[in-house]
């Protein structure tokens, strides 16, 4: 068994402002590792800990061990296998992140109830030496133009949006990044997370959530073309909701081929900016995912109807526009862009599946122009995560990019369910109070929005 890296992050999942990206450690050598903790985050944190091969050859297993004080122990994990005797924790792989290559890594991760330092860190018995974290400063983002206000509801704090720009700003000029998540398909939801509302502010006040995405599915059985009376029932309820919660919600046409019931789509929209355009919570999205099809013939001239019946009632909330290829494609979008006020264009992710290169799509927008939002995204594959497989460190570079450009975002999705990107786990009450619900990549999604 050959000798390993350890790269670790034991951060706060919320002390830093904005979710800050956590404090890495830095190798002493080959074959030691240096830990990190910042800040104390209530009844515990968050861990992420990196396994590097650094070795010319591959290796086959690894075994990361560690003691936390007695006082602490740890509450749930993922992406390894956990034994524990007494405060005394062994993370070994599992069938599918064991073998490594030479320079390839693996990441699990943690959630500790209790706070301090783990204690005799070994990698595959080789110890791993205490010391500081890097002094390379993380990303940072331009300063707002004005300090932006730290009480009340994030609408109060923040009112009308409007774009200025590649990004969002408040009713003061302030830079805004939103960041929260997105209800399931809500025809399939398993419960009605999405519509509760004490669920609502519970997410407000611990999980620091700012925005909610009412995802109405379209097309599938049961969803608004074959119910359209319950599917518009969720989703002004949702509405409802955040307006008296004080948070700003996405109302997202949940479709793959929006294009062939364009009329519907006019209809919904006209109709709900007539009656809760006025307020300054709502976000339009009149296309969830368009797939691989033409922008300047299909797409766009979707887009160009339904903003105008938007607009005919609501002449200044946001509207987020889908973008071709599972909305990607937002270079495309910016070599033809809609024309209008106070719009944006949609840019999802998956970090098992999505990497630097669609980062570069989205650089390549803005550098055109346009103002992007992130309505869906998972640290997972694509399909959601099916494999239960959370892919942070990738992750973790799509928040800082999307942290430095000012791109809000919402994370896919809340339900409970097997898959990575399901945030709660079996038993979570509808009404909130989760701490001890976390599933797949819930943790991650909860310290970068606090």
């Amino acid at each position: 068994m050959r000798t390993l890296r350890l790269v670790t992050t034991l951060a706060v999942a919320g002390l830093l402002a904005g979710g800050a990206a956590a404090v890495a450690a830095t190798p002493a050598s080959a074959a030691t590792a240096v830990f990190s903790v910042t800040n104390n985050w209530g009844n515990g944190y968050q861990g992420q800990v990196t396994v590097t091969n650094d070795t010319s050859a591959p290796i086959s297993s690894w075994r990361v061990e560690f003691d936390l004080p007695s006082s602490s122990t740890i509450t749930q994990s993922w992406n390894a296998q956990q034994t524990t005797s007494g405060s005394h924790y062994t993370f070994a792989n599992v069938s599918w992140n064991g073998n490594l290559a030479a320079g390839a890594s693996t990441s699990f991760g943690f959630l500790v109830n209790g706070t301090g330092t783990p204690l005799n860190c070994t990698v595959n018995g080789t110890g791993c030496a205490g010391g500081p974290p890097p002094t390379t400063p993380p990303p940072t983002t331009p300063p707002p133009t004005t300090p932006p206000p730290t009480t009340g509801t994030p609408v109060e704090r923040h009112g009308q949006l409007r774009v200025c720009g590649t990004t969002m700003c408040d009713k003061s000029g302030a830079r805004v990044q939103l960041r929260g998540i997105s209800s399931m398909w809500l025809n399939w939801e398993t419960a009605p997370y999405a519509e509760n509302l004490s669920a609502l502010r519970w997410m407000r006040d611990n999980w620091n959530l700012q925005v909610i995405r009412a995802a109405m599915g379209v097309e599938p059985a049961g969803a608004y073309l074959s119910d359209p009376a319950k599917a518009r029932a969720q989703v002004e309820t949702i509405i409802n909701n955040a307006v008296t919660a004080g948070v700003y919600v996405i109302v997202d046409w949940h479709a793959h081929e929006a294009q062939n019931n364009q009329s519907q789509a006019v209809a919904f929209f006209g109709d709900l900016a007539r009656r809760y355009g006025n307020l300054p919570n709502v976000i339009w999205e009149p296309y969830n995912e368009p797939l691989q099809v033409s922008w300047t013939t299909v797409i766009k001239p979707y887009h160009q109807a339904v903003v105008s019946a938007i607009r005919a009632a609501d002449p200044d909330n946001i509207i987020v526009l889908g973008t071709p290829t599972w909305s990607q494609d937002v270079d495309v979008a910016a070599a033809s862009p809609v024309t209008g006020t106070n719009l944006m264009y949609t840019l999802h992710f998956y970090s098992c599946t999505h990497g630097s290169s669609l980062r570069a799509k989205g650089d390549a927008a803005i550098r055109a122009g346009l103002a992007l939002f992130v309505t869906e995204w998972g640290a997972s594959n694509a399909d959601g995560g099916l494999d239960g497989r959370a892919c942070l460190p990738e992750a973790q570079s799509w928040i800082d990019w999307m942290k430095a450009n000012g791109i809000s975002w919402t994370a896919w999705k809340l339900d409970v369910g097997t898959d990575t990107t399901n945030l709660l786990s079996p038993g979570a009450p509808v009404t909130g109070g989760w701490t001890n619900y976390l599933h797949g990549h819930a943790p991650f999604v909860v310290a970068n929005m606090r």
